[in-house]
């Protein structure tokens, strides 16, 4: 007669949740598989029925159309350069501002993060059009500076929020002995916590260069030349009236994916450490 041991049941449910995890990835990771595959496709495949996994004569022609005609590489450095900025500007700002909400005796600071998560899950949609009126008196349609400006402003919430909640497990001990050196206020500040908090930085920093990289609807509305587009945009205006390029759409898809596949790589173990030992914290 066979008993069942407590071992053998942990290992049972160890197994199955290993099955489970595994399904997951395989479930998440399929579309951007199909993507990759599918850029490398001609258009015969693309619409051929039932489609292949793997594409039966590779061609970098899409990648010649994305690149040569649709220009997607200056999409690029566009995204390249707003996002940067708008993230290099919410990580000063924001580190700061935590700063200040993690170590100052302020008033009403429960209220001050509970406003910084409300404004963090606004939809951007709804100013849309003040900001539009904004820039328009302001010169600043169809630049970089008229996207920059409302990433900054948009992102900087959660920004200030995950930094707030990562500081806030730092020792005050640390600034006080830097203070017994002799070291000033802003000295310790960058020469001491700044090095500890940097897997928050790491982590507000992917999260606003991914929303910045991604963002669609304000860099449609305000950048309408295209000399100023960036990915997003210049990847939905590859279509035309008539017809759908899709093997196109693939390649400029995969390309505008890259840096942030490439960004999270190399910094996959500050990311999270960042959101396990300071964005989880009250």
């Amino acid at each position: 007669m066979n008993r069942r041991t407590p071992a053998s049941g942990i290992r049972r449910y160890l197994n199955a949740v290993n099955l489970g995890g595994l399904a997951m990835v395989v479930l998440s990771t399929l579309p951007l598989y199909w993507m990759i595959a599918s850029s490398f496709k001609g258009p015969g495949e693309i619409s051929a029925a039932p489609p292949g996994l793997v594409p039966e004569s590779a061609t970098l022609g899409n990648y010649a159309e994305a690149f040569v005609r649709n220009g997607i590489g200056r999409y690029l450095l566009n995204s390249v350069l707003v996002s940067s900025v708008s993230t290099v500007a919410v990580l000063g700002l924001s580190f700061f501002a935590g700063y200040a909400l993690a170590r100052t005796p302020l008033r009403g600071r429960g209220a001050i993060m509970t406003t910084l998560l409300m404004l963090s899950v606004f939809p951007p949609i709804a100013l849309v059009v003040p900001l539009f009126l904004l820039e328009r008196q302001l010169g600043l349609l169809n630049s970089y500076a008229g996207l920059i400006v409302p990433y900054v402003a948009l992102n900087l919430p959660f920004a200030i929020w995950i930094m707030r909640n990562y500081l806030v497990g730092i020792p005050r001990e640390l600034e006080e002995a830097a203070t017994v050196d002799g070291a000033g206020p802003l000295r310790t500040v960058l020469t001491v916590i700044a090095p500890l908090a940097r897997p928050g930085l790491f982590t507000a920093g992917i999260f606003t260069f991914t929303a910045t990289w991604a963002e669609f609807l304000l860099a449609l509305t305000f950048n309408s030349e295209d000399g100023h587009r960036t990915v997003p945009v210049g990847i939905a205006l590859f279509t035309s009236q008539y017809t759908v390029p899709y093997g196109t759409l693939f390649a400029g898809a995969v390309a505008a994916t890259v840096p942030i596949g490439v960004l999270v790589m190399i910094f996959r173990r500050s990311i999270v450490s960042g959101m396990t030992s300071g964005a989880v914290k009250g």
